[in-house]
């Protein structure tokens, strides 16, 4: 049986989340690379290059790599043999990564994006509560995820319930519909993740734990996926939105498809769609 201190979880989510708001990592900066130098617009070249010039600046000062430094959201793997030590006056795992969340926030200066309620909209001024996904594992794992997601991608996002009847062509055309909607809005290039199946929740959690698919742009390692998301990246590069919106070929830098068994009168499908400051890091203990 693996013993894992709350205390390791709290620190270790501290150091985290900021490394995660300074710095892009090697992944998303290859495909960063990659597609500035397919884009053929000025303009669409100029933002490439400040997205790289702003990437180095916040690495090398330790300052968000955006403004919106996000909703902390978690996935968090636990295994079955694993036994949490709390220690230093901790009482739980959520509370720990709460913690954790709550310091790392205020000692990197990063912006504290949540409201206490959604209508009368005080801010809680430490950034919590965390956004916590739990999946229980077998053996003694113990994995946890950070996904930075910020307001601006967020808003864009979609779900919509499909009849089966829709097939795959009435899928892709919601996904490329929900890229051409949001425009400019996500400050792309995009990265676009794609849920279909589950349920109505579910489906939308598909969406949002494609978008921690590492390397940023490895295929779906279904075949029918993989070419699913090479039709999608094309359609959606095609849009002309471009970087930042100012034009150009170059409005995504990757699309990832996650899919689920669903019900036999149902065909859920939902998009989750992420800034070019693609902040997602995790650790394992």
């Amino acid at each position: 049986m693996k013993v894992i201190k709350l205390s390791e979880v709290r620190d270790r989510i501290k150091n985290l989340v900021q490394e995660a708001n300074f710095e892009l990592q090697d992944d998303v900066l290859k495909v960063i690379k990659e597609m500035a130098a397919k884009e053929e617009s000025p303009a669409g070249q100029e933002v490439f290059n400040q997205m790289l010039e702003n990437a180095e600046i916040a690495r090398q000062e330790k300052l968000g790599l955006c403004q919106d430094t996000g909703l902390a959201v978690f996935f968090v793997e636990l295994g079955e043999d694993v036994k949490l030590d709390r220690d230093d006056g901790l009482g739980s795992l959520r509370e720990a990564i709460t913690e954790g969340t709550r310091r790392g926030y205020k000692e990197g200066y990063l912006r504290k994006s949540v409201v206490e309620d959604p209508v009368r909209r005080k801010n809680t001024g430490d950034n919590t509560p965390a956004y916590i996904h739990w999946e229980l594992v077998p053996g003694d794992t113990f994995k946890l995820t950070f996904i930075a997601k910020g307001g601006g991608a967020e808003n864009m996002s979609a779900i919509r319930m499909f009849a089966p009847a829709a097939g795959l062509e009435g899928i892709e055309d919601f996904v490329v519909e929900t890229a051409d909607k949001g425009s400019s809005n996500p400050c792309p290039p995009i990265i676009v993740g794609v849920g279909v199946g589950g349920n109505f929740e579910y489906s939308a959690l598909l969406a949002k734990k494609a978008l921690l698919r590492r390397p940023l742009s490895s295929p779906n390692p279904d075949p029918f996926y993989a070419d699913m998301e090479r039709r999608l990246l094309d359609r959606i590069n095609k849009l002309g939105i471009g970087p930042q919106g100012m034009g150009g070929r170059i409005t995504a830098l990757a699309v990832h498809v996650e899919a689920y068994p669903c019900h036999i009168a149902s065909m859920p499908a939902a998009v989750n769609i992420q800034c070019h400051s693609h902040r997602v890091m995790g650790f394992e203990l």
